[in-house]
Formats: structure tokens, C-alpha cells, sequence
């Protein structure tokens, strides 16, 4: 039965972003993050407390975070690797944070340069932390649909990680398809074996595009009962780590679909392809949302 209403989690200004070669400032990430929220997006990946080294996108995410303090109608979640980047990121003023592992091991050893059970206990460390100072936790599993150095990844596997993180105080576990490879049915038989373990409320998908199969894998999942998508305005994002992969699935996209299926997500559809196209122009390149481009080109 499909649920009367979706939330959705606009993961554009950290993970879209973050994948693209013009940065943003921190100024016009805030700016960004208000449109979102003017359009009414009330969950908005904020920023990344990993080291601008690595990801210098993000740089000045406490700007962006202290500039937004005063937003307390909205979750702004910021992606934290290890005990330092919780700490900077409190310093900022996060209420909720984000963590992220991977399925496979060659995955994870490439994107933060340590073996799964590593990460477990850098994860440890920083929710112990977060549960102590009342910050809300969300957990990120990559490539529970595929890796690229390895293939197929087990189902058995995301389920155990899926269970762990839980274990730790996560309270919403993102399945990741972060190379873009699934396809309906082993979407949907993922979630439910992960819902078996962590329940179905504690779920959220998180389809890339790269074969066209985000939007059929998102159906197939909440036709199980999962209500949180995870999506990116404008189809921003990719994987640095596997050529050829696509962004994350449009905000419009998916409004789209849900407004056709008559579900409610409180989000304008006019609003985010305006967004989108005043960002695509900001980034030089046009959207990867079908949407905004069927919408744009009626426009103009």
C-alpha cells in the first residue's frame, strides 16, 4: 500500500555539490538552502566536515551552519568522518549529523581509507558523543546495490551494517545505490530484508541515476511502505570513484512522480525547477532533472 505522504531529503548542497567542479560559496550555499526551504523543503543536507583537502567544495560549512542557526524549522544534517568533525561541527551549532560506511570493502577502504570494521569504530566514538550532547544521528550505507571494484555486494551484508549502525543510536539508516546499478526488484528486496532488522519507519533510499532506474527503484520501495527518499535538485552529484556514474535522482523527478500518484511531499514543483535553473546557469552546465528541462523548455 502506498503511503499518503513522503518526506524527502534534499542532499543537493552537500552531496550534489560536493561532486562538482565550480564550488559554491559558502554565502551562496546558504542562499541555496533558503530557496530549498522557500519551496518547502524542511530536511536539507547542509555540509560536510571532512577535510577541505579532500572535498574542497565544502569548505566554510560552519559558515553555513552558523548562518542558518537561527532555522530551527528546518533539519540541516551535516556529514561528519570522524571525532574531529563532530567537534567542529557542534562548534557550528549541528543538531543532527550524518555518518557514513560502505558495503564493500574495497569502496570503503577507497572513499575514507579504512577497512568497514574501522569505520564501526569511528562510528562508535562519534555517536557515543552524539547521544550524550542529544544529536540526532542518520546513517549512510554506500553501494548496497553494487560496488565498482567488486561487483555484486550481498544483501546480507548491508542488512548486518544497516543493524549495526541502529545498534549504535543512528535513528534513520540511507541506502545508498551509489553507483546507480539497481533495479526494482532487488531494490525492494533490500529494503525489506534491512526493514526486518531496523524496521521500515527507520529507512530511507538514497537511487543515482546512472541507468535510468532511480525512479522505478524509489516506486518499488515505497510501495513496501518506506517514506523517505533522499534526492538532489537538478540530478546533482555522482560518485568520484566510478566513472560514468550519474548524480543523485532530481527533487523535481521525484515530485513529479508523487504528485502524479497523488502523494503529498509539501514541496512546489514551479519553486525547484526555478532553483535548478538558476543553478545549472551558476554551474555552467544544464540539469540532469527531465523535469526541469520539459519545464524550462515551455518557459523560455
Amino acid at each position: 500500500m502506498r503511503p499518503d505522504y513522503i518526506r524527502i531529503v534534499e542532499v543537493g548542497p552537500r552531496d550534489g555539490l560536493q561532486n562538482e567542479a565550480q564550488p559554491l560559496s559558502p554565502q551562496e550555499r546558504v542562499e541555496l538552502i533558503q530557496q530549498l526551504a522557500a519551496a518547502g523543503l524542511k530536511d536539507i543536507e547542509a555540509g560536510s566536515f571532512v577535510s577541505p583537502r579532500w572535498v574542497p567544495q565544502m569548505a566554510g560549512s560552519d559558515e553555513v551552519l552558523e548562518s542558518l542557526s537561527g532555522r530551527v524549522d528546518l533539519r540541516l544534517p551535516v556529514l561528519v568522518p570522524n571525532k574531529t568533525g563532530y567537534e567542529n561541527a557542534r562548534a557550528a551549532g549541528a543538531r543532527e549529523i550524518a555518518i557514513f560506511g560502505a558495503a564493500s570493502e574495497t569502496f570503503s577502504q577507497r572513499n575514507i581509507n579504512c577497512s568497514i570494521d574501522e569505520s564501526l569504530s569511528r562510528f562508535a566514538e562519534v555517536c557515543a558523543l552524539a547521544k550524550d550532547d542529544g544529536v540526532v544521528i542518520r546513517g549512510y550505507i554506500s553501494c548496497v546495490l553494487g560496488c565498482p571494484y567488486e561487483g555484486k555486494v550481498e544483501i546480507a551484508q548491508v542488512v548486518s551494517l544497516a543493524a549495526k549502525l541502529i545498534a549504535m543510536g543512528c535513528s534513520e539508516i540511507s541506502l545508498g545505490d551509489t553507483i546507480g546499478v539497481g533495479t526494482p526488484d532487488k531494490a525492494r528486496a533490500l529494503a525489506k530484508a534491512c526493514a526486518s532488522e531496523t524496521g521500515i519507519d527507520s529507512l530511507s533510499v538514497h537511487f543515482h541515476d546512472t541507468y535510468g532506474q532511480a525512479l522505478a527503484n524509489i516506486l518499488a520501495c515505497i510501495e513496501i511502505g518506506v517514506t523517505t527518499v533522499d534526492t538532489a535538485v537538478g540530478g546533482l552529484g555522482g560518485c568520484p570513484y566510478a566513472s560514468g556514474s550519474a548524480g543523485n535522482v532530481a527533487t523535481e523527478d521525484v515530485v513529479y512522480m508523487m504528485e502524479g500518484l497523488g502523494i503529498d511531499c509539501a514541496t512546489d514543483l514551479d519553486q525547484l525547477v526555478t532553483i535548478t535553473d538558476s543553478l545549472s546557469r551558476r554551474l555552467g552546465h544544464p540539469p540532469a532533472s527531465r523535469v526541469a528541462r520539459a519545464q524550462l523548455a515551455k518557459r523560455h
